[in-house]
Order: structure tokens, then sequence, then C-alpha cells
């Protein structure tokens, strides 16, 4: 309580613990691609500040779903290790990990960011999955922006591997071929503290937060996914100040993708 009463009063005078403005990120934003070529058919490495993500992409062959029978499918997974915080625990995922998996599948998945049906190969019998896996490294807050960069740059990094003449997946031969995508989903949380808005909060300023809302935009600035988390409720009013806050900052997460 008396750490949430410090932060809020530092908000009051429009800055923040590390010195930062409440709409401001933290430097650098950057994003390493290719950092585990060997392993994986794209890899990226996010860094916001402190924070360090790595997200993985793999390419399997699978059945499709018999609802979708021409159409591939995206599968999101996030391991919080507790080399990346003393919060962390080994074990099965965690609350926390199911959620950023579902936020980080969400905004891909709404806004068809990857044009399933360029993933069947043979309708009803086979088609290409795609298994994003994302693994903070440090993690010192805003993990919901990192995770969802991590993982767009990873996909944007991937190349399909050579399939055999009889359509098994040779993983030592990569082709030139990227993913087949359609659209660029960008997320932006905002959390609220009191009356005031913050963007990429440190750990201890989340943990103070009363709620967040993670927006999701694609390029035109079209809104095409959105999740709210913590248990304080937002008014109509506080949500369009956080969209129209994300609408802004997200073009400076947008700028750091090849």
């Amino acid at each position: 309580m008396i750490k949430k009463d410090y932060i809020k009063s530092l908000l009051d005078k429009g800055t923040r613990i590390d010195g930062r403005k409440p709409d401001q990120y933290r430097d650098p934003i950057s994003i390493e691609y290719g950092v585990s070529a060997k392993s994986a058919e794209g890899s990226a490495r996010v860094k916001i500040g402190d924070t360090e993500v790595i997200a993985g992409v793999k390419l399997d062959l699978g059945t499709p779903y018999s609802d979708r029978p021409d159409e591939g499918t995206i599968m999101v997974n996030v391991e919080l290790l507790p080399l990346s915080s003393p919060l962390f625990e080994s074990g099965p995922p965690s609350i926390d990990s199911i959620e950023l998996a579902r936020v980080t599948d969400r905004g891909i998945r709404e806004c068809h960011a990857i044009d399933f049906k360029k993933l069947c190969i043979k309708k009803g019998e086979k088609i290409w999955m795609v298994f994003v896996d994302i693994y903070p490294i440090n993690a010192d807050g805003n993990l919901f922006d990192a995770c969802a960069l991590a993982a767009m740059a990873a996909i944007k990094d991937a190349r399909f591997p050579k399939l055999d003449e009889d359509n098994n997946v040779d993983y030592k031969n990569r082709t030139d071929d990227p993913l087949p995508l359609s659209k660029t989903p960008i997320s932006c949380t905002v959390w609220k503290l009191g009356d005031k808005y913050l963007i990429d909060p440190l750990v201890d300023e989340e943990h103070a937060a009363d709620a967040r809302v993670t927006i999701v935009f694609i390029e035109n600035g079209q809104i095409c996914a959105m999740q709210k988390g913590k248990d304080s409720e937002i008014t109509g009013k506080d949500l369009k100040a956080m969209v129209e806050l994300a609408e802004i900052k997200q073009q400076e997460l947008r700028k750091q993708l090849k």
C-alpha cells in the first residue's frame, strides 16, 4: 500500500519511478531477428527497456479441424521461467502464462494476420500448423506488449521448411517462402492507476495498477481485439481515453518491425 501511494503521488506530479512520463515507453525498443535459426523456422528477440523476450516459430504438418478442413492453424504458448523473475515458479502453466498466450494468440487470430487457407496442403487431410513459443528472459514489466511484438517478429522471420516427394518435412533445408501474412497486428496495453493512465509499466507499477486494457491494432488503425485485465472496473470514458492513447503509442512499436 505504501508503494502504491508513492507511485500515485509521482503520477500526480506527471512522473514515474524511473523518471519517465506516464505515456512513455522505455528505451531502447529493439528487435533482433533469427536468434534461433538452427532450431526454429523463425525467431526473434524483443527488448523494451530491461524486459527481454524471445519467441520461436516451429512449423509442422497436421490434420485440419473438421469444421475448417481447408485451413491451417496457430498455437501460442508462453513459458514464464523462474530465471526471468523471482515471481515465477516451475511447474504447470500459471494463470498469468495462459492469459499472456491467449491475448497474444487472439491478436494474431482475430485480425486474420495469417492466411490460414494458404496453409492447407490437401483439404481435409494435411495442413501446416504454426507453433509460437514465447520465453521471457527478463520479466521487468509489460510482458503483454513484449510477447505480442516478439510473436509477430518471429512470424515475419519464419520460412517454410522443404517437403520431400512424400510430403514429409525436411527441417534441414529451408525454402525462401515466408508465412502468408495479410496483416500485422500490434498490441498496446494501457494501465489505469487511480485516474491516471500508464504505458509500459515496471513490475511495481503493474502490481499497483487498478486495471489494464490490451488493444490490438492493424495497419490502418482498426481495432481487431481487446482484453481487459485486473479486477477494478473501467468506465466508458476510461476506455475511450485508453484506446486513444494506445492507438498513438502502438505506432512506436510498429515502426520497429521490418
